[in-house]
């Protein structure tokens, strides 16, 4: 099909030009964002939970009171495993129906390597017979009853004597807590608010009635499950989070196809009236 000739054609080149160059910028951004999605869809984006946050001082508070059982040491060895990787620091104390400072605040994480053995089903060496595992210090003498208030008011002095910059809390617990603890635990949940401590508490399959228990006395704390630190890296816990860079870029490639779409309007005439 031939064109129409025109005879001012020529001042119709500067919007041809204009047109062709909006419609190849839109090209690209599209191209752009095509990459961006394949990309995406190759390595999603996910982000770092931490169990502590920049300069905090944190002190975990290990639940090993009888209510612990050997189904749940795989959770604690998983949990001391991602803490020891780290380069912060920490102080532990462990407590079951009473608690004590095992590590004292401010010491390398890598000292807690140690007790990851006592938490750790050993490799099957014999057939016929399958491994257990070690006997820990805390077995025989110490395992009893559960007062996790014991624990959190230990790691609440601790912490507030070592005036930390933005002191933290990690409490490593089953949340199976005898009822009469209750008081005790509630009195500690306002002294922790009042005093800006900020709690983690890494639940060791814990139920959803104790979590909510927890969330009444705690407020809103950050809860992990001991599960979900198997594949993270040093402090973090990696979990998805929603594309926004690409989702801004696509509203982005969204309107400059608008935009050209409505500035190089088709052209458009009516036939001219007869003599």
């Amino acid at each position: 099909m031939s064109g129409i000739p025109l005879a001012d054609a020529a001042t119709l080149r500067p919007h041809a030009r204009r047109t062709t160059a909006l419609l190849l910028a839109a090209a690209v951004v599209l191209v752009a964002l095509v990459a961006a999605v394949v990309l995406v869809a190759r390595r999603p984006t996910v982000h770092a939970l931490r169990l502590t946050q920049g300069d905090t001082s944190a002190l975990v508070a290990l639940d090993l009171s009888a209510s612990i059982s050997q189904d749940t040491y795989t959770g604690i060895s998983t949990t001391l495993t991602a803490l020891a990787r780290s380069r912060a620091r920490y102080g532990l104390v462990v407590f079951s129906d009473q608690a004590y400072e095992a590590l004292p605040p401010g010491t390398a994480a890598e000292n807690l390597r140690p007790l990851i053995r006592y938490f750790t089903l050993p490799q099957q060496t014999q057939p016929g017979f399958l491994p257990t595992f070690p006997r820990n210090p805390w077995q025989s003498s110490f395992s009893g009853g559960t007062s996790i208030a014991a624990g959190l008011e230990l790691a609440h002095r601790l912490a507030v004597d070592q005036r930390p910059q933005r002191p933290a809390v990690i409490l490593v617990s089953d949340l199976d807590d005898d009822p009469n603890d209750l008081p005790r635990l509630i009195a500690i949940g306002q002294a922790y608010r009042r005093d800006g401590i900020a709690l983690t508490v890494v639940g060791l399959n814990s139920t959803a009635r104790d979590e909510a228990v927890f969330r009444r006395i705690f407020g809103q704390h950050r809860f992990v499950l001991a599960s979900d630190l198997a594949a993270a890296s040093t402090r973090d816990v990696v979990s998805a989070r929603f594309p926004l860079l690409l989702a801004i870029l696509a509203l982005l490639a969204a309107g400059a196809l608008a935009l050209a779409e409505w500035w190089s309007l088709r052209l458009d005439w009516a036939p001219g009236s007869r003599a």
